[in-house]
């Protein structure tokens, strides 16, 4: 073959090859936007809690609402919280093998490590949800949707110091999962944002069951209440436990102002806890992109091979001063 033929020849295969690239991207954003653009994809989607609990039924909403944007098939787990029962499940979800996989960060990681691990022998892409597992991602990849713990922890307690008008010496309560090393890191923030500047803080470790049953928690804040009856403020560590204050100031006979509730999440009850004087503060952490989010990003990684999203969804603040603008989504369980 002569050296002209053979530049010919190349020409041609080169421009046949770009032509067919050309081609194969011009069509891929149209394939990206078609309705049910991710349908043959399988995913696993962690809720955390147990269906029809303040937190996670939002969280189980948003993962709904994106599946049936998208299309994929999704099966969601319920776990009540507890994080025995999340590693058990997302053992068997590897086994499963589904495409992607979006898990609640609760068990921390240590636990998660050898699962994702071996998720990503698997080719499974994974995602994570509401308690960040830095070291996880960092060894085998995925993305995170949620608040960060202690940032929003310390800034929830910088908050309450503020708006609830304490001073050094004042003494509060903090309930939290304080021994659970990845999901408490939040409400150790509050505490330690609250020491800083003087606070005197009685912690109170809550139970896994307190989040599916907030009514367990009567007897405990009752006494905690009763034994420290110059409390100026009483932190909550979720949404469960923060819509349920008017019992609980209610059982130690306390009227709505006596104390200053503060905590994290909304929900139709902490609205109604607002709108009747009990709550005085929440962190919101926006749980619905933490269900939408994650399956979005599995998708994305599966069907157009892009990066794992990382977002943090703490979005503020919600006082008696701006509640209403989130209630009616929050009666909708939305947000």
């Amino acid at each position: 073959m002569s050296i002209t033929m053979r530049r010919t020849v190349l020409r041609s295969t080169v421009a046949a090859a770009a032509m067919a690239l050309a081609a194969a991207l011009s069509t891929l954003p149209a394939q990206a936007l078609d309705a049910q653009w991710c349908k043959d994809v399988h995913i696993r989607f962690f809720a955390g809690g147990a269906e029809g609990d303040a937190f996670g039924t939002i969280v189980y909403n948003g993962a709904k609402q994106a599946a049936a944007d998208l299309g994929p098939k999704v099966d969601y787990i319920f776990s009540g919280w507890d994080v025995e029962k999340m590693v058990q499940q997302l053992r068997e979800a590897v086994a499963v093998k589904p495409q992607g996989i979006a898990m609640m960060g609760h068990p921390g990681d240590a636990a998660i490590m050898p699962l994702a691990e071996q998720a990503h022998k698997d080719g499974i892409k994974m995602m994570y949800q509401n308690v960040p597992v830095p070291t996880v991602t960092a060894a085998f990849g995925g993305g995170y949707v949620g608040a960060q713990q202690e940032q929003q922890g310390r800034a929830l307690g910088a908050e309450a110091f503020k708006l609830a008008g304490l001073k050094a010496g004042d003494k509060a309560i903090m309930i939290g999962p304080f021994e659970n090393e990845s999901r408490g890191a939040r409400e150790r923030g509050t505490v330690a944002a609250l020491k800083e500047v003087g606070i005197d803080v009685v912690q109170i470790n809550s139970q896994t069951e307190w989040a599916a049953d907030p009514n367990l928690a009567i007897p405990v804040i009752t006494a905690a209440l009763l034994n420290n009856p110059d409390v100026k403020a009483v932190g909550y560590p979720g949404g469960q436990l923060l819509g349920n204050v008017p019992t609980y100031m209610q059982a130690a006979g306390r009227k709505p102002g006596d104390i200053f509730n503060f905590g994290f999440d909304t929900s139709p009850q902490i609205v109604e806890g607002f709108k009747g004087g009990w709550v005085q503060l929440t962190a919101d952490q926006q749980p619905f992109l933490q269900g939408y989010l994650p399956i979005l990003s599995l998708c994305q990684q599966v069907v157009l091979g892009l990066a794992p999203m990382n977002v943090d969804t703490g979005a503020g603040f919600v006082t008696p001063q701006n509640y209403e603008i989130v209630a009616e989504l929050a009666k909708q369980a939305l947000r």
